[in-house]
């Protein structure tokens, strides 16, 4: 089955395309979780179940939201493929490798696209559960979540520089300095609502 998977993979040059979907996604998984978690901990003591709860439904959300739009977009796309090479070879496609290829590729992308940014979101939210099951830990729940983000964020960044031919490390670094960026424009940003409060 899987072999079968990976044939029609191939005949539709759809590999790029879940890489593609997967880091980028898994990037925005990352990126909203280190921006909630950043975001809590610089607030006034919220409690780890509501911290888990908003983590939680937004990783949901995002889930959801790659998931269907991936399917729609690729359905509409591999269809006009399909019209297309029809066309060109004047002949039913439909009971194809080609045909099968149209319809069951969109759905493996879907998801690829859904469960990217929704499997890093988990990872990263862990230690809030670990936490709530009395684990012990280095660091605080939100400063272990903000550091398995970081850790994520420069994963991916790692994995694309790879794919790319490029030097994984550098690569690495430059998605770790957007995520570094977008955690000092939130505590600055909260920062600066505390002094005006105050």
């Amino acid at each position: 089955m899987f072999r079968r998977l990976g044939f029609l993979f191939r005949i539709s040059r759809a590999h790029g395309i879940a890489r593609r979907y997967f880091v980028t996604n898994g990037f925005d998984g990352a990126l909203t979780m280190l921006g909630l978690t950043a975001g809590f901990y610089t607030g006034n003591d919220v409690a780890i179940p509501v911290v888990i709860s908003a983590c939680l439904g937004a990783a949901i959300a995002l889930g959801m939201s790659g998931l269907s739009s991936a399917y729609i977009s690729e359905v509409a796309e591999k269809e006009k493929e399909l019209r297309d090479l029809e066309q060109a070879m004047i002949q039913d496609l439909e009971d194809t490798d080609h045909g099968r290829a149209s319809r069951y590729v969109p759905v493996l992308i879907a998801f690829v696209n859904g469960a990217a940014p929704f499997f890093v979101s988990l990872f990263i939210i862990s230690p809030l559960w670990l936490s709530q099951a009395q684990v012990e830990m280095p660091l605080g729940p939100l400063e272990m979540s903000m550091a398995l983000a970081f850790v994520a964020i420069f994963t991916l960044g790692a994995f694309l520089g790879r794919i790319s031919d490029t030097f994984w490390i550098w690569a690495g670094l430059r998605a770790l300095f957007i995520g570094l960026a977008t955690a000092a424009i939130i505590f600055v940003y909260n920062q600066r609502e505390v002094i005006l409060m105050g």
